[in-house]
């Protein structure tokens, strides 16, 4: 009896220190009364600590507490900048350009003002207003005409009048940049987005034009272009426009063995798959595993993905490291965040998902399955636009693949809009090529 009596004592002690961790873990959100009492710096670091965890309100509802009780704290600018910025996530693009115009409005001379400005205008594009994005990216430049962001608002005014259709204001603006930037890679970007422009409107002669003078500026290296893609884009353009012979020479010069490289091949092969010329070595079967076989070929025939694809995000982004987890919150093996995973876990099976349950791999690639193969209905069985979509938001992707016309891959990826998210899409691809040269779609060793 007294061994029960004691056994009793320490189950409750464990217990009360458990619910008291618990709770002391929860106490800087759970009470109203007390986050009034939280100095400046705890309740900046909490908002930006739920941010990054992406809990969106509960970062807000520090940093409005922030806002409220210190309004002369230095980090207020930061705070509304981040406000405005969760507002974005949450694709609730209107409700953060009230929040970036109360920014730039009261801290104008402040970074945050500054960048406030530049993401007001990405909250229009995003929203769909893109003359209205124009306008912003106008008032930057009249405003700072020496901030950080002042090459990207010449190039995103370009861009933002030829999503509306303005394509006069949009070369107009072209000139002004290739003029103001001549000899930085922002020169180039200005004449990328010519020769971009010019292939949506299926006018080939300027592409061609445009392509030979993109080439012409030599090294295209700190721009959003490469010879590789100027060549594609001319040789397609010329293509378009009954000229097969140079499209076809323009094709061949392209680098064996790169994304372009590997477009140009299938090309020239008339769609027929041809990944890579390389032999199939020992090193490459231990570059490119097979791990995680039984869950990842269960989820890629139940949701119609090709499960080598499904290995060259998993390769890209974790590594095949279940642990792994970003500072943007993302989890496991595809890196899923909780408010995305959220909306697919009933669909899974698993209707009481915790956010740490995203590091069990089998949880993981059955909800990463069911979303890659919603994007992948989502952007025409396109796997480029499922890659960009994963890295930079599915809002993005949608919009580069609206600009694309004709519908190509190739076009596609010279639509992405962000350097870091189109070097994502060419690893993956490579990845995805690769993993088609080595194994079959039921991930059995050619």
């Amino acid at each position: 009896m007294r061994n029960k009596i004691l056994l009793a004592f320490l189950v409750l002690s464990i217990t009360g220190c458990m619910h008291a961790q618990t709770s002391n873990t929860g106490s800087s959100s759970s009470n109203a009364d007390d986050i009034a009492t939280f100095s400046a710096a705890k309740l900046y670091k909490l908002g930006e600590t739920y941010s990054n965890d992406r809990q969106f309100p509960e970062a807000r509802r520090h940093w409005q507490a922030l806002i409220d009780n210190y309004p002369d704290y230095g980090l207020v600018p930061r705070a509304l900048f981040g406000i405005g910025r969760s507002y974005m996530w949450e694709r609730q693009y209107l409700t953060a350009v009230e929040w970036f115009d109360r920014l730039v409005k009261n801290y104008a001379d402040t970074k945050e003002g500054r960048d406030g400005l530049s993401y007001k205008g990405a909250s229009y594009v995003r929203a769909g207003k893109n003359l209205e994005a124009a306008e912003t990216y106008q008032q930057y430049v009249a405003m700072f005409p020496d901030g950080e962001r002042i090459d990207s608002a010449y190039l995103n005014i370009i861009d933002a009048y030829r999503e509306a259709g303005k394509y006069a204001e949009a070369n107009d603006w072209a000139g002004k940049t290739i003029e103001r930037f001549a000899g930085t890679p922002t020169e180039a970007n200005a004449v990328h987005a010519q020769l971009r422009m010019e292939i949506f409107r299926k006018n080939w002669p300027a592409a061609i034009k445009a392509a030979d003078e993109l080439l012409a500026l030599g090294s295209l290296r700190g721009s959003m272009a490469s010879t590789d893609e100027a060549k594609y884009l001319k040789a397609f353009a010329l293509e378009k426009s009954g000229k097969k012979a140079d499209a076809t020479r323009v094709f061949a010069s392209i680098t064996d063995g790169s994304f372009y490289g590997d477009l140009a091949e299938q090309r020239a092969t008339k769609g027929g798959v041809k990944p890579t010329s390389r032999t199939r070595t020992a090193s490459l079967y231990t570059s490119y595993p097979i791990k995680y076989e039984f869950d990842i070929l269960k989820n890629a025939k139940k949701y119609n993905i090709d499960p080598r694809f499904l290995l060259a995000i998993m390769k890209q982004e974790s590594a095949f490291r279940s642990s792994a987890r970003s500072p943007a919150g993302a989890r496991g093996l595809l890196q899923l965040v909780y408010d995305t995973a959220i909306k697919y876990k009933d669909e899974a099976g698993y209707a009481n998902l915790q956010p740490d349950d995203l590091y069990a791999s089998s949880v993981n690639i059955a909800i990463g399955s069911i979303y890659i193969s919603k994007l992948k209905g989502e952007f025409d069985n396109m796997y480029e636009a499922i890659a960009a979509s994963y890295n930079a938001g599915e809002d993005n992707a949608a919009r580069w693949l609206e600009r694309t016309s004709p519908h190509d891959a190739g076009i596609f990826a010279s639509e992405v809009g962000f350097s870091e998210t189109k070097n994502y899409v060419f690893k993956v691809m490579n990845n995805y090529r690769m993993y088609k040269h080595l194994y079959d779609e039921n991930l059995k060793r050619r």
